[in-house]
């Protein structure tokens, strides 16, 4: 992989990384509710099913690079095809979006699907967390729990898979060793990620305020959908190439 194309996948990766999807939504609030220190516990777990995610699809996609090469086409083909559809589902919903709702929708699927993070105390001595969410605890949850919820968040959305799936090979040169390659994608994807889990810990109300003016998260959101509609464009062009060759 050249540096060139490394820089253009760490600036995609980044751009992308800055929406707010559950991850970072999940920061955001738990940055709120019990501050930097104890969300880092969170974020650590984030981190690991992301990681988890990213490595499953990395080994379907060298398992089938090695063995099935043909199947490696179709992926590209499906993948540019569903990068087309997120494409296009960023830039039509980008007007629906609240950084403040998206987090309190946020929290109330937390809520109801993972309840040991919602545990509750009637003592009135103990301090009540800031929260934008409707299920906002009484009580701080235990260091484990705010990992496992973290690890939890992650993995529940099986869609990154597909995300990676359709979005890696457009970077990858499977006719190269894979591994290092692997390994600077995975990098790439973490400090991205890693960076916007911070600030969204870290921003609370003056990051969701700013992004709430106007219509500037409409904006992000939209040009990420260019971001996904450029890169399937790329993977439809190779896709194309390989039946001329």
């Amino acid at each position: 992989m050249s540096w060139h194309l490394f820089a253009v996948f760490f600036a995609s990766t980044f751009f992308i990384s800055a929406t707010p999807g559950p991850n970072m939504l999940l920061a955001f609030q738990y940055g709120m509710n019990y501050g930097v220190k104890r969300t880092l516990w969170t974020l650590a777990g984030l981190s690991l099913g992301l990681f988890l995610l990213l490595l499953s699809t990395l080994l379907g996609l060298d398992v089938i690079s090695r063995q099935s090469p043909w199947v490696l086409t179709v992926i590209k083909a499906v993948g540019a095809a569903y990068l087309i559809y997120l494409g296009i589902s960023s830039w039509r919903d980008a007007g629906d979006s609240s950084l403040m709702s998206d987090a309190r929708e946020m929290g109330e699927e937390v809520a109801a699907d993972y309840p040991d993070t919602m545990s509750a105390v009637t003592d009135k001595t103990t301090p009540q967390p800031r929260s934008l969410s409707s299920a906002a605890v009484k009580v701080s949850p235990s260091n484990m729990t705010l990992f496992r919820t973290g690890i939890w968040v992650s993995l529940s959305n099986p869609k990154a898979i597909l995300f990676f799936a359709a979005f890696f090979p457009k970077f990858i040169n499977f006719s190269a060793p894979l591994w290092p390659q692997y390994i600077l994608l995975t990098a790439g994807l973490f400090l991205s990620e890693t960076i916007w889990q911070i600030v969204y810990t870290l921003g609370g109300t003056k990051l969701a305020s700013w992004l709430d003016v106007g219509n500037r998260l409409a904006w992000l959101n939209r040009a990420c959908g260019v971001i996904f509609l450029l890169i399937a464009a790329a993977l439809l062009a190779e896709v194309l190439n390989s039946f001329m060759m």
